[in-house]
């Protein structure tokens, strides 16, 4: 199909000339790009002038298992006509020179990453920004792409102080530095063993920024250990303490909103492959920051190996259904499933995005927008290349014949999983939620029986009620006497007893409501 076939356009019309050259893996090549961007609204035609970029590039096919496919996404880079890199700002975007074409072929909604990106950057994260374009390429339409920015660093970008060679010492080492577990065999190991696989696998961490080519031995040697200290950190016995712990290494947040991202598209490629990671200078903050999130074709229901389709089941646990797939999890994930203060953490961050960035509402939106958006485009994207309906590498059975059954099962499929990731969340710490299915209104456990100093009471309370408290000893006698204001959920009280005298004692909890839940102690 040619370029005739595209006339005019509601989407930015990139057209690319590789003067008769092939485009290969790698080296990049020479070649023209134009872009026709005639602004919001505006249509765009492929006999209007090139007004939005004229000028040389260097391009090369980009992507791994994806290169097997007939459509192939591109690596771009703006060059002067001397072939040397220059920044320019497109689409809006901060200026860079590196940029990526992203061609959803597997991915027959056309929007996967887009998804996964917008749900990280209003995580408050960067994340790439997306610009769907049409793209001719040496008088070949090509169809709907994915115009998107490449994880580099930068002040528009991933947010790591520049290095130079000569930082090799104080706060200058320290930062910054971009390293992801990905194929690429450039970097080291980890000094641990990934859970669960058994076939001798191990993680690997490859450089992104500074180069390999540019990185010196005590950058190389830095870097390397401080991720050694981390996992040492994590797997260690006192992984959870806030001194000694994981935490001093890394910052807890954005591994939370990272996991967030992964198990709501249920990524299955999540954890193990182009998973990346940076960290800047101590006097910028200094710990690991997991992050940007990237390449998520395979996500939301569109792989059908290693469960990656299914709605139920965590995606870091990857490593328990495919103990021999070479790409294996770290084991931080799980150790992570481990420490109470993360999963609490989890839990109040997860249910605060489902109000938020994560609502149905807002998620829907961002669909239908992508749908809206490309409605036109996509008559011609999937005249092209005519996959609806039809097997394509990894797509999960069943598979839906149009468009529109496209999104249908992607909607049905996300507001599944968030429900099970929602119910399947331990209901602990300070964002607990009192059971629907509990008739009564308060639950009281105490512990330790007998006691010696203190005595811990836990309550659990369906609304704000004051408990009255009362403890007696056995001949009646008062010892203690007290209201505690119990908030909704989960609460916690501590009662001193080293006082009492060695004995039997009656606790009474009496709530608001009416019930009473009564203990007797033995103080010994």
């Amino acid at each position: 199909m040619g370029a005739q076939s595209l006339t005019t356009s509601n989407l930015p019309v990139i057209v690319i000339n590789t003067n008769g050259q092939e485009i290969p893996n790698e080296p990049k090549i020479m070649a023209d790009m134009g872009i026709i961007y005639n602004g919001e609204g505006v249509r765009n035609a492929v006999s209007d002038p090139f007004n939005h970029y004229n000028g040389k590039i260097g391009i090369e096919i980009r992507g791994q298992s994806s290169q097997m496919f007939p459509m192939k996404s591109y690596s771009i880079e703006l060059w002067d006509n001397n072939g040397n890199s220059q920044d320019k700002s497109l689409f809006g975007m901060p200026k860079e020179s590196d940029w990526v074409l992203y061609a959803p072929y597997t991915d027959k909604t056309l929007m996967r990453n887009f998804l996964a990106y917008t749900f990280s950057r209003e995580l408050g994260h960067w994340a790439s920004r997306c610009r769907y374009v049409e793209l001719v390429l040496n008088g070949d339409y090509k169809g709907i792409y994915v115009f998107m920015e490449k994880i580099k660093r930068g002040s528009g970008r991933v947010p790591v102080t520049k290095m130079a060679a000569t930082d090799t010492g104080g706060d200058a080492v320290t930062g910054g530095y971009i390293f992801s577990i990905d194929k690429e065999a450039d970097g080291w190991y980890s000094a641990v063993y990934p859970w669960y696989s058994t076939a001798g696998q191990n993680i690997r961490f490859s450089y992104i920024y500074p180069k390999i080519t540019a990185l010196v031995p005590e950058q190389t040697a830095y870097i390397k250990g401080y991720v050694d200290s981390f996992e040492a950190a994590l797997d260690g016995t006192q992984f959870q303490d806030k001194q000694w712990g994981w935490r001093r290494f890394a910052d807890e947040a954005s591994f939370i909103d990272y996991m967030i991202v992964n198990e709501v598209s249920r990524n299955v490629d999540g954890y193990r492959l182009s998973s990346y990671f940076y960290k800047d200078r101590y006097s910028k903050g200094g710990k690991l920051i997991a992050g940007p999130v990237w390449d998520y074709d395979l996500a939301f229901r569109n792989a059908n190996y290693c469960k990656g389709s299914d709605v139920s089941g965590w995606a870091y646990q990857f490593n328990k259904e495919c103990t021999q797939d070479f790409w294996q999890v770290p084991f931080w994930w799980y150790r992570f499933e481990k420490d109470s203060a993360f999963q609490a953490n989890f839990r109040c961050r997860w249910k605060s995005a489902r109000n938020t960035s994560l609502s149905d509402n807002r998620i829907y939106f961002l669909i239908d927008s992508i749908v809206s958006l490309t409605a036109e485009a996509r008559q011609r994207h999937f005249q092209r290349w005519p996959v609806l309906g039809s097997y394509i590498w990894p797509n999960p059975d069943p598979i839906p014949s149009t468009y529109a059954g496209e999104i249908e099962a992607l909607k049905s499929w996300i507001a599944a999983r968030v429900g099970w990731i929602s119910a399947s969340i331990p209901n602990e710490g300070p964002c607990y939620d009192y059971p629907a299915s509990e008739t009564a209104d308060v639950l009281i456990t105490g512990y330790p029986n007998p006691v010696s100093s203190w005595f811990f009471l836990d309550i659990r309370s369906r609304l704000a009620q004051q408990i009255h408290i009362r403890v007696t000893d056995v001949s009646g006698r008062i010892v203690l006497n007290r209201n505690f204001a119990a908030l909704y959920g989960k609460n916690s009280l501590q009662l001193e007893t080293g006082a009492w005298s060695p004995g039997i004692y009656f606790l009474s909890c009496q709530a608001a409501s009416g019930e009473k839940t009564i203990f007797r102690l033995v103080r010994q």
